[in-house]
């Protein structure tokens, strides 16, 4: 595909994709990328499990012991978020605000550390990993994020520290060289505007420890992920490896929307829309609300066209979450009353492979490879 390699400020970037993606608007790439780039990594025909923060649904996010886990349940990927420190390193956190998924605030000499900001227009109050070096972050330790709805997850808490994104790909080595299959590794960008805004990007860190570990190339098994698109827009003039563009089922891009742009989320998977995504990237994510909606009764059934579009666009699909508890589930695939009782993943992963995405981020990566494999020999 052709992606777009021309370098402009990130507000201009912004507004570029705004008027880009105007419904009805034209969709003309700006320059041709450079010979090679762009080429997903995952052009396979075996749909992709993607372990969304590690074994989240058996093991406190984000932490090594979570992406080990994944890894040995069969995930082909395995996502670090990340956010910076003070000092500038990348770390696998789910957000910058750190009190529900560290022990922080039990650690009197970080009290005077909480603070209340506006992140994306949110105003948040807590400890901020921006607000650390990366030593100080290292005497703390996860904790479960959700656990009223993972009791059982809790049991670990206290146990592992905060991994470096550093740490994330030498796990990721290590495992592909013990297991004899190629571990990729599909960090996203948390909140790329508000990280640039205080002097601490995360794009530049990023592509150095890719370079530094010999993966910035088209064909490694990395797929970067963010919710903005000035942010994917400048890595592809930074990096070679595949990109992807994350779309919620509401909302719009925050760097969009700091540009005084009327885009939305919904704008993005329009055939208008995935068309100029893909001059920048070479996945879109979109959330599994926009791929089968759901009907008044909390149902799936019949896909949107979303995925068909991408892929006319020449964009590989993966979606998220899938999550085996009910709450999380379609009715149609809940098993009894209680929201925290495991459902049917396997039938919701099975609608989604039939609505043809290329790949699916789940908590629970044993069951998620299974439900793959399953559905790859009965389609063979």
């Amino acid at each position: 595909m052709t992606r777009n390699t021309t370098l402009l400020p990130r507000t201009l970037l912004a507004l570029a994709t705004s008027a880009a993606v105007t419904l009805g608007a034209a969709t003309v790439p700006a320059e041709a990328a450079p010979a090679g780039h762009g080429k997903p990594a995952a052009d396979e025909t075996t749909p992709l499990v993607f372990a969304h923060r590690g074994a989240s649904g058996y093991r406190p996010e984000h932490t090594l012991a979570a992406y080990r886990l994944a890894i040995r349940m069969g995930a082909d990927y395995i996502e670090p978020d990340l956010v910076s420190t003070k000092d500038g390193v990348l770390v696998a956190r789910h957000e910058n605000e750190i009190s529900g998924t560290t022990d922080v605030a039990a650690h009197p000499e970080f009290a005077g550390r909480r603070a209340t900001k506006v992140i994306d227009g949110v105003t948040v109050t807590g400890w901020f990993t921006e607000d650390f070096t990366l030593a100080e972050l290292k005497t703390l330790r996860a904790k479960e994020r959700l656990p009223q709805v993972r009791p059982g997850n809790t049991a670990f808490d206290g146990r592992f520290e905060i991994p470096t994104l550093d740490e994330v790909i030498q796990l990721a080595k290590r495992e592909s060289g013990r297991t004899g299959r190629t571990i990729g590794i599909a960090p996203e960008t948390k909140h790329p505007t508000y990280f640039d805004s205080i002097g601490l990007s995360l794009e530049e860190p990023l592509v150095r420890a890719l370079r530094r570990n010999g993966l910035d190339r088209a064909n490694a098994r990395v797929v970067i992920q963010s919710f903005e698109t000035g942010n994917l827009r400048q890595l592809d003039t930074l990096t070679r490896v595949p990109l992807a563009q994350l779309v919620d089922a509401a909302g719009a891009p925050y760097d969009l929307k700091a540009a005084g742009s009327t885009t939305t989320y919904a704008d993005l998977v329009k055939p208008a829309g995935l068309a100029e995504v893909a001059t920048y990237a070479d996945w879109v994510a979109p959330n599994k609300n926009l791929i089968l909606p759901r009907d008044a009764s909390g149902a799936i059934g019949t896909p949107s066209a979303v995925v068909a579009d991408a892929h006319a666009a020449g964009l590989e699909v993966v979606t998220w979450t899938m999550r085996v508890e009910n709450q999380f589930l379609p009715t149609n695939h809940r098993i009894g009353t209680d929201p925290n009782a495991k459902g049917d993943l396997a039938g919701e992963i099975d609608a989604f492979l039939d609505a043809g995405v290329d790949a699916l981020f789940s908590d629970s990566a044993d069951i998620a490879v299974a439900a793959r494999d399953a559905w790859v020999a009965d389609n063979d």
